[in-house]
């Protein structure tokens, strides 16, 4: 099978990168010819606001490059991670045009929502959920924080809407939860075009100890992640268990006081994969505290693979991930009390805890290896090549087979 995937890399590395590079690498090794047609959002700076308003609308490079691509070689699928701003939604009217079919991976909400999170001064929002036209994120300069800047997205997503390109130029949508499945229903994909298969880790990092002793966070510092509940959490506990947090992002002056404050909080910044993963190994739990929907939850599954539970916000994608007292806990989202008490309770229940660490490992297995995943896959390639109507949920997270 030949695959073109495309992806608009983010000016700083996330999850959205590695879910496409790991899918990438995993069919290449499983025999595929895969071609990658990227473009990076370092560009961006040298491009004027014009030029960008004009690319994230409608790419008439991408278009054209993507277009010639599909002339020259013989493709069974064209697979679209991220296309904003750079590749723009042009390339599903290229391959339309080629008689390609298409396969769309709903990495965030930005079909239905200006900046993609259904989140606005620290809660869920769904005002645009379902508008044609997100006014509301335009009024509320939810694209960061820039009423321009929303006006040229929220202008892409009412072009496309009227051209049609969500309903009638994509075979297949892949939803990474059940959850994120149904809000993109509400929004007004099609729901016989959405099947759910969810990231996985690739190659298995490996089960870990868990001997470490403390719990961890790692994710962007950002409010929607909810880091004003893990952080005031801290100040409540009994048990004191230490805090090691890893990541960067605009709230990282706030986590560097606070560490310095609370002496059982550590800020270890930006860490390569491979440290992450032996963190995760050591530690007792890691902590989930979103306040938004999330898609997915792409640390939650890694620690799975190293057989650690996740204490997680009882919202959205993460709370479908995350069995309560199985594979770990749930606490209310946003009350630092709740997860201060769920913590203390790991800590004071050893024997449940190695039975979550079990649970966990069991978890990543049944449902998270690139083995589980490769096969998905190919279904979906294959259903969307020979035009069957999508079986949805098919490949979901909901089943344990």
């Amino acid at each position: 099978m030949r695959i073109l995937s495309l992806h608009n890399r983010y000016q700083i590395r996330g999850g959205e990168d590695e879910c496409h590079e790991a899918e990438v690498r995993l069919l290449q090794e499983m025999g595929h010819l895969v071609d990658v047609y990227e473009q990076d959002n370092q560009r961006v700076a040298e491009l004027g606001h014009l030029k960008m308003a004009v690319k994230t609308v409608w790419s008439q490079e991408a278009h054209q490059t993507v277009k010639q691509q599909l002339k020259q070689h013989s493709y069974d699928v064209i697979h679209i991670h991220n296309f904003l701003p750079l590749i723009s939604p042009s390339v599903y009217h290229a391959a339309k045009a080629e008689g390609v079919r298409v396969v769309q991976t709903l990495h965030n909400y930005r079909l239905l929502c200006p900046n993609g999170l259904f989140f606005r001064d620290g809660e869920v929002c769904e005002d645009c959920l379902g508008k044609s036209v997100p006014l509301p994120g335009i009024l509320h300069s939810c694209y960061r924080n820039s009423f321009a800047a929303t006006g040229v997205v929220s202008a892409m997503l009412s072009v496309h809407h009227t051209l049609q390109t969500w309903s009638d130029m994509v075979d297949t949508y892949i939803a990474l939860t059940e959850f994120a499945r149904q809000k993109f229903i509400a929004g007004g994909l099609p729901a016989n075009k959405i099947v759910v298969k969810p990231n996985f880790v690739y190659p298995d990092p490996g089960i870990g100890e868990g001997d470490g002793n403390f719990a961890l966070y790692v994710g962007r510092l950002s409010v929607e992640k909810g880091l004003d509940t893990l952080l005031s959490a801290w100040e409540h506990l009994d048990s004191k268990i230490p805090l090691k947090i890893v990541g960067d992002g605009p709230l990282a002056s706030q986590v560097q006081q606070a560490a310095q404050r609370l002496p059982q909080v550590e800020w270890l910044g930006r860490k390569p994969m491979a440290e992450v993963h032996e963190l995760l190994g050591k530690a007792m739990c890691l902590v989930f505290p979103s306040k938004w929907y999330e898609t997915f939850g792409r640390v939650a599954i890694e620690a799975f693979a190293k057989g650690t539970p996740v204490i997680a916000a009882n919202i959205g994608a993460i709370a479908e991930l995350v069995e309560s007292s199985r594979v770990g806990l749930h606490f209310r989202p946003g009350d630092p009390f709740d997860l201060a008490s769920k913590v203390d309770w790991l800590v004071s229940h050893p024997t449940e805890l190695a039975q979550m660490r079990r649970e966990a490992r069991s978890e990543y297995e049944a449902k998270y290896t690139a083995t589980k995943n490769y096969q998905q896959l190919l279904d979906i390639y294959s259903s969307s090549e020979s035009g069957e109507v999508a079986r949805p949920g098919f490949a979901g997270v909901g089943s344990r087979e």
